[in-house]
């Protein structure tokens, strides 16, 4: 049962994100839903919850729908009651969406379980590294963002309202989100990735500035 689940949710998001952004497409889930599976296999957890999780979790991305957080749960809880999936199977997912994001850790988090955490470590895995160097500069070029300004400096500690409605360039987004995301790690193995990914980051940034200040 728990693989028919799980077929029928990857055919309805990869139909439901066929026009998405591209860094949050079907191609970012496959990613998330891919490190979830290698996470499980070091880590003890619900593996059909932390699976549908990662199909489902930008299933309506809040920044793509004026801010609404519950749009993505609610859509999310609507297919899989739709399915079958067992009730309490679906309010541990819904939770899960509401409360994995980056930005969600900015405000007030009163939900946690181990499957939160393979799932928000392989969805942040996805979000450093040099995909996540793409990704980030895609997005940025989708809302029209500066690459990169020194007049304009990083932000420390943003807020929630604040991380939300950013137009800050794309770089500062590296010290405001990407480069924090190694210490937010929680299970071992998402430890391990998000160290090296980290690495070249900071390896990228070195190469960046070098050649915008005509060093190399």
């Amino acid at each position: 049962m728990q693989d028919s689940f799980i077929e029928q949710t990857v055919t309805f998001v990869k139909e439901r994100l066929k026009n998405a952004e591209s860094g949050h497409d079907w191609w970012h889930i496959q990613r998330v839903w891919n490190n979830t599976k290698l996470i499980l296999e070091t880590e003890s957890a619900d593996h059909t919850v932390c699976e549908l999780t990662a199909l489902l979790h930008d299933i309506a991305d809040s920044k793509f729908h004026d801010g609404d957080e519950h749009i993505g749960p609610r859509i999310a809880g609507e297919f899989l009651l739709g399915i079958g999936v067992d009730g309490d199977t679906v309010e541990h997912v819904q939770q899960i969406i509401l409360n994995m994001s980056f930005k969600a850790s900015l405000g007030e988090i009163t939900f946690h379980s181990k499957e939160l955490e393979v799932v928000q470590d392989a969805d942040r895995l996805d979000a450093i590294g040099a995909i996540g160097i793409a990704r980030a500069f895609n997005y940025g070029g989708f809302k029209n963002r500066e690459i990169y300004n020194p007049e304009i400096p990083v932000e420390e500690q943003l807020t929630k309202e604040a991380y939300k409605n950013t137009k800050a360039p794309t770089l500062n987004h590296f010290y405001e989100k990407l480069l924090l995301l190694r210490d937010k790690m929680n299970t071992a193995a998402g430890k391990a990735i998000a160290a090296e990914r980290h690495q070249f980051m900071e390896l990228f940034l070195q190469q960046f500035y070098g050649e915008w200040n005509g060093e190399r």
